[in-house]
């Protein structure tokens, strides 16, 4: 029979079949006042009910109820006794299925089991809480086996309808699952397609981009073979044309009159453009092709610098100009290739002098020996017309001339720069160039000096790079560079 005990909501003495039924009764009570969910409450009593059956017959068997008020709050059910058998193990794992926490503690005579029911957040302050438990306690009535046998059906079919919803729910969740699936497999199928498809489009893209960079590339090398075929083709007759005009100026050849003699020196010296031209059409196309050979060698400087400033003097003359060309003593002996640095220098400078009507054109040479491997630097600097922004870009593009009054009267082909930046980065170098309109232009070209791929040589540059190419195009022959400079505006 209950019993009211300080300190606890409710006591109970279990020796008797109606005790397990009131114990069930009250838990249940409890939990409900408690706001514990009704699933829940089904479960507590019926954990509570195993437990007692199963106790039931131990001595000074009693069970209390007690409200823990501390975070977590929980109902606390306790089960003990004095002296009897072990609880059985089925009824210990059936209530610990039940109920979130049960604990059996053995003692030497007898023992005690702990229920604790977790009570959900929130709600009334521990105070309220307990006197409404014991108010809910007070009001129900012990219950005959009969009502108790009705109230456990009535649980029973409760609880079998929620099983039953549930499991409608989960049907109707396995039958939205199986849809996604099959979306989702319609949707990996019809990917897939367009993946495949895509594919072979690829495919056929890289296929087409193939056949056209073969394409590009016979293109390249044939246009690469005209040229060194129609520069082979020209030199000879060119050659020849030069060949006669010296020929004809020589000091013992037969008399000419002043006429004649201006005449032939006109041929002579559109035969030597002519020859200079052929010469650096024949080197770009060994460039690109991969057949022009660095031959480097120790390069005097002075000598070269000297030289280029003599064959630029007749350009100069004729113009409000002033050639400013470093300190020959400042200058060293370095290994590079003479003959493909000299016609570096010349396109550059000849270029400048073409486009500046007044002013200046300036050489500069820095050696940097800060390195392991010492830099050269060739500055050339000039207050001509200048480029404009937009086509500083192209005027590296072969046979692009930038269009504009200042090309009047001016020859050329527009391979000067294009020349000299691929010949500047055979050598291992760079060439950049800054310019703006009516601000002039600015060329500056770095070169490695090569002493570690130099053969022996004699320090005046008349090596092996000199003498092999000797021609048109190297030192050995003064042309009218102004009719051969290669335009880069």
């Amino acid at each position: 029979m209950p019993f009211r005990d300080k300190g606890h909501l409710l006591a109970f003495e279990l020796s008797s079949a109606q005790d397990v039924f009131a114990l069930r009764r009250s838990g249940q009570t409890a939990a409900e006042a408690l706001g514990v969910e009704r699933q829940d409450q089904v479960r507590l009593a019926t954990a509570l009910s195993e437990l007692g059956r199963d106790r039931l017959g131990c001595a000074a068997l009693t069970v209390t109820f007690t409200l823990r008020a501390e975070e977590p709050a929980a109902l606390v059910v306790t089960f003990a006794w004095a002296g009897g058998s072990a609880p059985g193990r089925e009824s210990l794992e059936l209530a610990s299925r039940l109920v979130q926490l049960v604990r059996h503690e053995p003692g030497r005579a007898g023992g005690r089991i702990v229920v604790e029911q977790p009570l959900p957040p929130g709600g009334l302050p521990p105070a309220s809480r307990y006197v409404q438990v014991q108010e809910a306690l007070r009001l129900s009535t012990l219950p005959t086996l009969a009502e108790d046998l009705r109230a456990q059906t009535r649980d029973l079919i409760a609880t079998l309808e929620e099983t039953r919803a549930q499991r409608e729910e989960l049907r109707r969740l396995n039958e939205e699952l199986e849809e996604t699936n099959q979306g989702v497999l319609a949707l990996y199928t019809e990917l897939s397609q367009e993946l495949e498809d895509t594919n072979s489009g690829v495919v056929a893209l890289h296929t087409e981009l193939e056949d056209k960079s073969r394409q590009l590339r016979e293109t390249s090398e044939a246009k690469t073979r005209f040229w060194t075929n129609i520069s082979h083709e020209l030199r000879t007759p060119v050659n020849s044309v030069v060949a006669l005009s010296r020929l004809l100026l020589a000091p013992d050849s037969p008399s000419l009159d002043d006429e004649q003699r201006r005449q032939i020196s006109l041929i002579a010296s559109s035969g030597n453009t002519l020859l200079a031209l052929v010469g650096d059409l024949l080197d770009v196309a060994k460039a690109e092709s991969g057949q022009l050979e660095i031959q480097p060698g120790a390069v005097d400087l002075r000598t070269l610098v000297g030289q280029l400033g003599g064959l630029l003097l007749s350009t100069v003359a004729a113009k409000d100009v002033a050639l400013v060309m470093p300190e020959p003593k400042a200058l060293p002996v370095v290994v590079t290739d003479e003959v493909l640095l000299t016609r570096i220098l010349r396109n550059l400078l000849s270029n400048a002098l073409k486009f500046t009507e007044r002013g200046e054109v300036r050489l500069a040479v820095d050696t940097d020996r800060s390195r392991p491997r010492p830099w050269l630097t060739f500055t050339i600097t000039d207050t001509g017309v200048g480029i404009p922004r937009a086509e500083l870009k192209r005027v590296f593009e072969e046979f692009y001339q930038v269009p504009g009054p200042h090309q009047r009267g001016k020859q050329g082909t527009g391979l000067g720069l294009p020349y000299a930046r691929t010949l500047a980065e055979l050598l291992g170098g760079t060439l950049t160039l800054t310019s703006a309109p009516g601000s002039g232009t600015r060329v500056e070209v770095r070169l490695p000096d090569l002493s570690a791929a130099a053969p022996p040589v004699q320090a005046n540059g008349t090596g092996p790079a000199g003498a092999d190419r000797a021609g048109p195009a190297g030192m050995g022959v003064l042309v009218p560079l102004e009719h051969h400079a290669e335009a880069d505006q």
